[in-house]
């Protein structure tokens, strides 16, 4: 004589999990779509398609050069790590200046020399970023200074106010001045 094996009955979580498994993997399905909207601006941001930067500050002239300024995300600067708080930022130049151009700093505050410029951007002539320090202490009506070198070796620099090329900063710098 043979036993017959005999299933056990299946537990409470057995029983939810066959009737209601379909659902559960629909909703694993459903959530991302709910990031995608994100994702993709942020796609959009990176590879240009929808300007240089979430605040795009206008075009600026250093010396005899011009270049389109931008905020790359309209936010307070970001702790990051020992170099402290930090904002992004991005330029196009102009199509005449590209061929003179050597590079491009940028700084808070006058440089006192060029090898104190300040943030180098980097990539592109068409889409550069570069990320500079803000210190905590920095006064509301500082200006950012863009220094732009020429083949030729000729220096030019140009100023424009913190307020207008990034109001968030300008806001986060009133708040960290409430703080003692």
């Amino acid at each position: 004589m043979s036993k017959a094996a005999i299933a056990p009955a299946p537990s409470a979580l057995g029983r939810f999990w066959y009737r209601w498994r379909f659902h559960l993997n629909v909703l694993l399905v459903l959530i991302p779509l709910g990031f995608m909207p994100k994702y993709f601006q942020d796609v959009a941001l990176f590879r240009g398609a929808s300007g240089l930067g979430e605040r795009e500050f206008g075009e600026v002239q250093v010396g005899p050069w011009s270049l389109r300024l931008a905020e790359f995300r309209n936010q307070p600067p970001q702790l990051e790590g020992p170099a402290g708080y930090m904002k992004s930022f991005n330029a196009a130049l102009c199509q005449a200046c590209i061929s003179q151009v050597k590079v491009v700093y940028l700084r808070i505050g006058k440089p006192r020399s060029l090898r104190a410029a300040g943030g180098l951007f980097f990539g592109s002539p068409y889409r550069m970023g570069t990320s500079i320090p803000i210190p905590p202490r920095t006064k509301p009506d500082a200006e950012l200074w863009i220094t732009a070198e020429g083949w030729d070796g000729t220096v030019h620099q140009a100023s424009i106010p913190l307020a207008e090329a990034s109001p968030a900063t300008l806001a986060w710098l009133k708040q960290q001045g409430d703080k003692p």
